[in-house]
């Protein structure tokens, strides 16, 4: 072999060898790669961690601390003493707090810190609100006077861990107006607000709304229940804030046979906490007495077809332009699990939304009032009287 051809034959070895190595360099530069960025992902995953559970105890801690304030200057300075007292001391110690500690803790705060241990005396339900809730979400809880309204706002805020934000745009929107259970005496209001505050149960009540502001669609002057359909699903996102936190959604049209007959249910939904399947229908007039039992037979389809074990029974809603409320009050919808409720394509002015929607509570509730017999005062039925003994 001539010195030319064994180098020739050297380098054809060699060059798999070089090959190699250099794919092993190659595989190995990749594995660091990759483990660096795993480890980086889990190290500031903990570092996410610590820091929200520190910003966690620190809110916990200033709003304790805002509710000790206050309860300290409401009991000591303000109960019990001439209104001069307290309009001297006030403004003196806001002055020289502000002063020593920054503008959080002047008069104007100190009053509203005043306010937050009146409108929240107890001290466990705020240690309960406050792992959800900052300040920021008691400030815009404070000033509203209803007990039982706040205490919604509240609540719900604490279970579907509402942003500022959402909880802005749900007083903005009148939410709690709107739902089935401010239309409730208000001895049941309390004690399903009692209910969420223990155990963070969501019953229908506290989900259904009416009626549901569908403007965002931007539908036409004249248009029909498939386009109806249609923008919904155009706008779902928009659509499943509207109905409320844990809708999800399932399926359009949904297919129902029945005696070789077909028929179809506009949208269906789940409802992950009340762990129920939600059908909806979409009507452009107004209810009529047929749609519920159309309404009735999707809901008994859907127990006996698609309910799994471990979920309660199917609830239907029937979105209609107009609802006839005494049709659907004799009608006893509410205990078949099926709520009618009007939607608005076209916002009204909110003065106008607002009167509509107290008119609407003060009449259901004075329905519920004279048909079951409650006191209107207190909510509560009388006890029956006791059988006389025939002599």
């Amino acid at each position: 072999m001539t010195a030319k051809r064994a180098k020739k034959k050297a380098r054809k070895v060699v060059a798999p060898l070089r090959q190699s190595r250099s794919a092993r360099q190659k595989r190995s530069g990749l594995e660091i790669d990759t483990d660096v960025a795993l480890l980086v992902d889990e190290l500031g995953a903990m570092i996410d961690a610590a820091r929200k559970q520190v910003a966690v105890t620190a809110n916990a801690g200033l709003v304790t601390l805002y509710w000790q304030m206050g309860y300290r200057v409401r009991t000591e300075v303000l109960e019990g003493r001439r209104a001069e007292y307290g309009a001297r001391v006030v403004p003196a110690v806001g002055k020289r707090l502000e002063a020593r500690y920054g503008r959080g803790f002047g008069e104007k705060n100190l009053r509203r810190m005043v306010q937050f241990s009146t409108v929240f005396p107890d001290t466990a339900i705020v240690a309960a609100l406050l792992r959800e809730l900052g300040w920021t979400h008691f400030t815009m809880l404070i000033p509203i006077k209803d007990p039982l309204k706040r205490e919604f706002y509240a609540e719900m805020c604490r279970v579907e861990r509402w942003t500022t934000r959402a909880l802005r745009d749900r007083l903005d929107g009148m939410l709690f107006e709107r739902t089935a259970l401010s239309k409730k005496p208000e001895a049941l209001i309390r004690k399903e607000l009692s209910t969420l505050r223990e155990k963070s149960e969501l019953s229908p009540a506290l989900v259904f709304r009416d009626p549901y502001m569908l403007n965002f669609l931007e539908l036409a002057d004249t248009y029909s229940e498939k386009d109806l359909e249609s923008a919904i699903l155009r706008e779902i996102e928009r659509f499943l804030l509207e109905l409320g936190a844990s809708f999800a959604f399932v399926e359009r049209q949904k297919r129902i046979t029945l005696d070789g007959d077909d028929y179809y249910l506009d949208l269906l939904f789940f409802h992950r906490r009340m762990q129920r399947l939600v059908a909806i229908e979409l009507k452009i007039g107004d209810f009529k007495p047929a749609d519920s039992g159309q309404m009735e037979l999707y809901l008994r389809w859907l127990d006996r077809h698609d309910r799994q074990p471990s979920e309660q029974p199917p609830l239907g809603i029937i979105l209609c332009a107009g609802k006839k409320r005494e049709t659907v009050e004799y009608l006893g919808l509410d205990k078949r699990g099926i709520h009618v409720a009007e939607y608005l394509t076209e916002l009204p002015p909110r003065e106008v939304l607002e009167e509509r929607l107290h008119r609407a509570i003060e009449a259901a509730r004075n329905q519920l009032v004279v048909g079951a017999g409650i006191d209107a005062a207190t909510g509560i039925a009388p006890k029956p009287k006791p059988k006389e003994r025939k002599k």
